[in-house]
């Protein structure tokens, strides 16, 4: 295996569940931390009164939260093995932070949701899992910890996963796409190295899960889209003509010879050349960073959709959308906004809030008057200039946007284009 790979991973659960304590037992085993960090974490921990380092303050690093003893924000941390390299978001357990859940979860390929053994499956567990079929995640793994703390392991496990499998069933996740392991962070058990304790598990530890999951590129559900970001024109006398558009590529492969559409102006051209800083290109697929040379002059600019012809979306000024409300103030209908899709900002009306999301009852309360912090809900929204975005089942970045505070300029909304809401709902159905 390449040691190139990356995986983009989160953390999501309950309150006290032991997310930190995980994450710090990750960080600590895979050797990703600094010997005098250890020393600052052992010496905070003789001062709490502790006998062995609380890993968990590996990743709270502000005094403040050591002292609630609780994470309010999302934390990326950096690891890696000999066989990947692994970018991590912790995000905070409480109700009040679905917003850090959405942030943290939104680019993920995978994430691990914790449940306390002692507890189970509880409300924040299906909230959790709401929120990420709603976001699209691929791969769940539950890492049932605590689990040297039941009197019988092997049953407790082995209800817990039954309930969870059910649960992640039922909202549209596939078998293989979920995955459960028995865990003590405190102790290490089954994180890196595999536990003598749990002998009625024989599956991978959490660590080797996480270097075998497959991290290919999401399925081309759609063709070629690249927002443009930037026209290069450098007016030399030795590129006294070249013209090129660059951006990264949102979905879809490109080589020389396609042909394009140019959205929203619609004109049609071919494909001329790639580019790129380390030279010219046959073909390129999702991720990649290009320049694209076009065989006509064409009006483009940033904020343009260069997408394939056969399957290009149709730029819209009014579109429904799921939205997750992350400001302090309320939404409410008639809302001006900033609206954000890929290169383009244009403004924006909320012109109706048609339902908001219960994610305790996994149903949804129809024409709410507001959407308050960390609510999702399912809104209409028009926009000044026309936006070239794809339902959000088919593409997870052309489906995505956020809505902006224009005066302020700080994130409102993260939002998703569809019919995302309803998708989870009928899943969910026998849940509540």
């Amino acid at each position: 295996m390449s040691t190139t790979q990356l995986l983009r991973l989160a953390t999501a659960g309950s309150v006290d569940d032991g997310k930190s304590t995980l994450v710090g037992r990750l960080l600590y085993d895979t050797k990703s931390v600094l010997a005098d960090q250890i020393d600052a974490v052992t010496r905070a921990s003789v001062d709490k009164g502790l006998s062995t380092p609380d890993l968990s303050l590996l990743v709270d690093g502000l005094r403040a939260e050591r002292e609630q003893g609780i994470t309010i924000d999302v934390a990326y941390r950096y690891f890696a093995t000999p066989a990947r390299s692994f970018v991590l978001a912790d995000t905070p357990g409480h109700v009040q932070y679905t917003r850090n859940t959405v942030s943290g979860a939104s680019t993920a390929q995978l994430v691990i949701l914790l449940v306390d053994a002692r507890k189970g499956v509880i409300s924040q567990t299906r909230r959790h899992a709401a929120v990420l079929a709603l976001l699209g995640v691929p791969r769940l793994l539950l890492a049932v910890n605590k689990i040297d703390l039941v009197a019988d392991p092997a049953t407790v496990y082995a209800e817990i996963s039954a309930e969870f499998n059910a649960l992640t069933s039922q909202l549209g996740w596939s078998e293989d796409a979920v995955t459960t392991i028995p865990v003590s962070a405190l102790r290490g058990d089954n994180v890196v190295n595999r536990s003598e304790h749990t002998p009625f598990y024989d599956g991978p530890t959490l660590v080797q899960h996480l270097e075998q999951v497959p991290v290919d590129a999401e399925p081309h559900r759609v063709g070629l889209r690249l927002p443009v970001q930037y026209v290069i024109r450098p007016r030399t006398a030795e590129f006294p003509d070249y013209r090129g558009f660059a951006g990264q590529i949102a979905a879809g492969i490109v080589s020389p010879g396609d042909e394009v559409v140019v959205l929203p102006s619609g004109t049609r051209t071919t494909v001329l050349r790639i580019d790129t800083a380390d030279g010219e290109l046959s073909t390129a697929e999702v991720g990649r960073s290009v320049t694209l040379i076009l065989a006509d002059e064409v009006d483009a600019s940033r904020g343009d959709l260069i997408a394939s012809p056969a399957d290009a979306p149709t730029p819209v000024t009014e579109l429904d959308a799921t939205v997750c409300w992350l400001a302090e103030q309320p939404l409410r209908p008639g809302a001006r906004v900033l609206i954000k899709h890929g290169t383009r900002t244009t403004q924006a009306v909320v012109s109706s809030i048609d339902e908001r999301f219960d994610e305790q009852a996994l149903e949804s309360v129809p024409s709410p008057d507001t959407l308050e912090l960390n609510e999702i809900g399912r809104v209409s929204i028009r926009t000044a200039e026309p936006l070239a975005v794809d339902d959000y089942a088919l593409n997870r970045r052309t489906g995505s946007f956020l809505l902006i505070d224009p005066a302020a300029g700080n994130t409102l909304a993260a939002g998703l284009v569809g019919d995302a809401l309803s998708a989870v709902e009928r899943n969910a159905v026998n849940l509540a």
